[in-house]
């Protein structure tokens, strides 16, 4: 089966690596710990059972990374992942800690593991990069993507179960395809929209009452009046407009989606300041065309909140 990495919280894809890497190098892999420098890794000594080979095994110290996204589709070959000039990729941030505990010798061998796609020219450049700038032979270099991940969950099928990998403890996750088929419309059509609105969309519940009841700050809720109001009343006037029935449709869909899963995961944020500043930048992260269109991502979320589609009001019972 094929499983949705991205569906995991960091924990729960630290948790299922530590699992694999039980199988693969031995029972006494320890679990990821921060660091002294602020990263967290998995460790193993001694003789590893199956890699690269039960003919020719590791031996020595294998540390282990776990590099996790939410974002849909993604590879190892994205700047941010992967870059040879630059600082700011997850390897350029990984080489100069794999590198101090290469010259400490507490790094024989090194594994990392990721919920992206992995081609082989990419693997290849990647494992020479990190050979090149940190001394750890290229033959200790273990790289595993989505396509591997996959592999070894098929040879292990009882490693999710091992791992205690329940849906229930998933992070609060939406989907982002219909709201980018809304963004994408509307950003094409916002030139057709009159700039200036003389009345607002007009909330359900009055403001003050519903960012009390929902916990949102006075501070937070002005600072998306003032920079998103405008828009609010352009997306009202995309949405009501006859010919956009199917946008509409889209909407209440999205909503739906939203609502829903907000209510069932509110327990885990103090403010809905924090639900929606989650919520953007998981928009942003799982989709292409959200990430190209961020303020108008984030207006729509405004609109959903102005509109008492996302969070309670005062009829609400659910947390």
């Amino acid at each position: 089966m094929k499983y949705a990495y991205e569906d995991l919280s960091v924990e729960q894809f630290e948790d299922l690596i530590v699992v694999l890497c039980q199988r693969l190098l031995g029972v006494s892999v320890q679990g990821f710990s921060k660091g002294p420098d602020g990263g967290r890794d998995a460790k193993f000594v001694g003789t590893a059972e199956r890699i690269p080979s039960k003919a020719k095994p590791w031996n020595g110290t294998v540390i282990i990374q776990a590099k996790h996204t939410n974002g849909y589709n993604k590879t190892f070959s994205e700047s941010d992942f992967f870059a040879k000039r630059g600082k700011s990729s997850v390897i350029a941030k990984e080489v100069p800690r794999i590198k101090r505990l290469r010259e400490k010798k507490h790094l024989d061998h090194y594994m990392l593991f990721s919920n992206r796609r992995l081609a082989a020219n990419a693997e290849s450049e990647i494992r020479e990069h990190i050979s090149k700038k940190t001394g750890v032979p290229i033959e200790s270099i273990w790289l595993c993507g989505i396509e591997g991940l996959d592999r070894l969950i098929r040879n292990f099928p009882d490693v999710p179960k091992v791992a205690c990998i329940d849906p229930v403890d998933s992070p609060l996750l939406v989907s982002p395809e219909e709201l980018s088929e809304i963004v994408q419309s509307l950003a094409t059509h916002r030139d057709q929209i009159r700039e200036t609105i003389a009345h607002p969309p007009t909330p359900r519940v009055d403001l003050t009452t519903k960012n009390t009841i929902n916990n949102m700050s006075d501070d937070y809720a002005r600072k998306l009046i003032r920079y998103y109001l405008k828009e609010a009343a352009q997306i009202h006037e995309f949405l009501a407009a006859p010919e956009n029935i199917e946008f509409q449709r889209l909407y209440e869909s999205v909503i739906e989606d939203f609502q829903l899963k907000i209510i069932a995961k509110r327990k885990d944020y103090h403010s809905f300041d924090e639900v929606m500043n989650y919520l953007s930048g998981l928009l942003f992260n799982r989709d292409v065309i959200l990430r190209q269109n961020k303020r108008l991502t984030r207006a729509i979320l405004f609109y959903m909140y102005w509109n008492c589609d996302l969070g309670k009001t005062e009829n609400a019972t659910a947390n």
